[in-house]
């Protein structure tokens, strides 16, 4: 019998690490001195340390075992359950805690930005989010610096409250929501979308009952190159939108002031999970349903960077020394999508592709 044809991968993905036992991987950030961290929440896996660094092809935790062991779910002083990590333009790591272990109601010391200097490795700054800005139902999902602005930009990406985008003047240390549960935050519904991966509608499946929609909202997010514009998207959707960063971080502007610079970048070819941006003014969407990371160019031209079929899903993206490096974790084979069966196999996988620019700058 003749070879039969096969889809062709296109693109060049090296392998950086492989998490051959231990939890599934979310976020990744490089350093610019190439120093790479990972996190890992805690979503029914055993996870021993939800932050840390691959130091020699070891998991280490980060910044030390203490820091990764809270006493409790609203425990100010350690990570409780980390989504997101981000090197920022100053070469600091900012670690975004969802104060959220299996989705459940977050607690006042909980959700937090904790803010460690890499050249001490130890923890400077803790922003504790209000509860009013962190409500019981957020999940933080990922988070942009502009330090010309002093402003962090984060994507409440809920799957059981309002979504919405929250805003950091890392000046004083204060936040405030912003597109609280606009339509271009929020999941698009079964009628207008089906989501699809590896050849299979992605449904909440419980072992007994219907098929449920994931409803998880704004949850990958990227910052223009100029500072100018934030870009975010839903996990349950194929388009993409942009507000005016300036918008964001003016209080004095009313919800609707801000929500009139939103702007429908289009459809982005796929559903994403992360957003990222390089130097060149490149915007790069991981493509969870097709295996795929792809990438807009600044005329709007969007092309694939990568489509491999060992990106099973493609999660979050860094910028660093001329690589655009890619976590894949198989989120979509986690039990509570399989019918109770867990689907996913070691190793989960961190890569890398080259792409000749370096990280946004903005500082």
């Amino acid at each position: 019998m003749s070879n039969q044809p096969q889809d062709t991968p296109s693109g060049t993905l090296e392998t950086v690490h492989t998490f051959d036992d231990g939890p599934m991987p979310t976020g990744v950030s490089v350093s610019r001195t190439g120093r790479v961290f990972v996190n890992f929440p805690k979503w029914g896996d055993d996870v021993r340390h939800t932050v840390a660094e691959i130091r020699d092809g070891e998991v280490v935790p980060y910044p030390d075992l203490d820091w990764n062991t809270p006493s409790s779910d609203a425990d100010p002083n350690a990570l409780v359950s980390v989504q997101s990590i981000v090197v920022d333009p100053a070469d600091r790591l900012w670690i975004l805690d969802t104060g959220s272990p299996l989705f459940q109601p977050t607690q006042h010391g909980g959700p937090k930005l904790v803010c460690v200097d890499l050249e001490t490795d130890q923890v400077v700054r803790t922003i504790v989010f209000d509860q009013d800005v962190a409500l019981p139902t957020t999940y933080l999902n990922d988070v942009r610096f502009d330090l010309r602005r002093n402003a962090a930009f984060i994507t409440d990406s809920s799957d059981q409250g309002p979504n919405g985008l929250i805003v950091v003047d890392l000046h004083t240390g204060e936040s405030w929501r912003r597109l609280h549960d606009h339509p271009s935050t929020k999941a698009v519904p079964p009628a207008d979308m089906i989501p699809m991966v590896e050849g299979k509608p992605f449904f909440e499946r419980p072992k007994d009952g219907p098929p449920q929609p994931v409803t998880m909202g704004a949850d990958g997010i990227a910052i223009a190159a100029d500072g100018s514009r934030i870009l975010y998207c839903p996990l349950i959707s194929r388009r993409w939108h942009s507000v005016s960063a300036e918008a964001l971080f003016d209080r004095g502007l009313s919800d609707a002031d801000v929500a009139a610079t939103v702007k429908d970048e289009g459809d982005k070819g796929g559903a994403s999970d992360g957003l990222e941006t390089d130097d060149r003014g490149r915007f790069y969407m991981t493509d969870w349903e097709h295996n795929a990371v792809l990438r807009r160019l600044p005329d709007g031209t969007v092309e694939t960077l990568v489509h491999d079929p060992r990106l099973l899903w493609p999660d979050t993206m860094s910028v660093a020394d001329g690589y655009l490096y890619v976590t894949s974790n198989q989120l979509h084979r986690q039990a509570k999508y399989q019918q109770d069966e867990d689907r996913r196999q070691y190793p989960y996988s961190l890569f890398r592709v080259p792409i000749d620019a370096g990280p946004v700058n903005l500082r």
